[in-house]
């Protein structure tokens, strides 16, 4: 047919030699003599002759992409980390798939299915705020697909992952407002069961029993990220009997919603009330009512580094190392950033 693509066995017969001499020639294998190499190049820049990827990736055991699942490419953390990812991905000849679960549990599944039938061969994956189900995960393992977790990782043993210090970075936060003079010091937290809220509780906890405070639980509210359960996080610690001077969000996002909500009730952003939060996001600079401070996660370096622990977990698996049982658990210092503009 006219419009087919030139094959291996085309060159070959053209040539009069067989498809395996051909196949060796293209490669330059040097079993092959140079005459006959250059013959069967010449003929195969003439002829327009592509390789078949499909049949490459076949013998290589390996189609060289990467699937990255994440929450929503609409923030710019996980624009900054998946800017990381494929920069990565880029300088190693990988290409990346990317899905979005739009924070749902459902939809993290059925891409974790599209995924295997795109043959990936690993995933990076930050997983949704509801998910609390991980047999979806633990399916990976039954087709030998390697799985780097990356700022939300899941509560569960045995996995590769690279986070940033959010114990740390709270601590950080609440000594600041500390030092500020603040005593009575509110957190908007994210899901309960998220292993990231987990953190931000525990930083909150450590922080302020080591300043000799009590550990007031009302004064830790959880939300479901959305607008309406900040709002109403807000208000509740707003309301409550020990009303707070300093409220600690969950991220930039938060922090909008809940001086949104301060500023409607006539109080002044951080004098009447002040605000740290997390992320510690561009567009902070150019806000006329940003919060004092926010912990910056790295993103970018996240992203850079599940994507090299990928990279690595691959090489291992092609070089069938026995050392399988060895995690890599990377763990980034957070840093909490001040807003000179305020």
């Amino acid at each position: 047919m006219e419009n087919s693509l030139p094959t291996l066995k085309e060159i070959a017969k053209q040539l009069k030699i067989s498809i395996s001499t051909v196949s060796r020639a293209l490669h330059n294998h040097q079993s092959i003599g140079l005459r006959t190499r250059l013959r069967v190049q010449e003929l195969a820049k003439e002829i327009n002759y592509e390789p078949n990827q499909t049949a490459i990736f076949f013998q290589q055991r390996r189609t060289f992409t990467m699937g990255v699942i994440l929450p929503e490419l609409s923030e710019a953390f996980f624009s900054s980390a998946i800017s990381g990812i494929e920069d990565c991905a880029y300088r190693n000849n990988y290409t990346v798939i990317m899905g979005q679960s739009h924070d749902s549990e459902e939809r993290e599944k059925i891409l974790i299915e599209t995924m295997k039938k795109h043959r990936v061969d690993g995933l990076l994956i930050s997983i949704a705020k509801n998910t609390t189900h991980y047999e979806h995960f633990e399916s990976l393992k039954r087709y030998n697909i390697p799985v780097v977790f990356f700022d939300r990782i899941p509560n569960m043993p045995n996995i590769h992952y690279v986070a940033c210090n959010l114990v740390s970075g709270t601590i950080e936060a609440i000594n600041f407002l500390l030092k500020k003079g603040h005593r009575v010091i509110g957190m908007i937290n994210g899901p309960e069961k998220l292993y990231a809220s987990k953190e931000r509780r525990e930083g909150y906890i450590q922080a302020m029993t080591k300043s000799r405070l009590k550990f007031d639980p009302s004064l830790v509210v959880n939300t479901d990220l959305d607008s309406a359960s900040i709002v109403e996080a807000t208000r509740e610690l707003l309301s409550s009997k020990r009303k707070p001077t300093a409220i600690v969000t969950f991220n930039d996002y938060v922090a909008l919603d809940a001086i949104r909500y301060v500023r409607s009730k006539k109080l002044r952003i951080n004098k009447d009330i002040s605000f740290v939060s997390y992320s510690n996001q561009p567009w902070n600079s150019y806000s006329a009512f940003p919060p004092l401070a926010s912990v910056e996660q790295f993103p970018y370096l996240q992203g850079q580094k599940a994507a090299e622990t990928l990279l690595e977990l691959f090489n291992k698996k092609e070089l069938e190392t026995e050392n399988s049982h060895t995690y890599y658990k990377i763990i980034l210092e957070s840093q909490l950033v001040l807003n000179h503009n305020k």
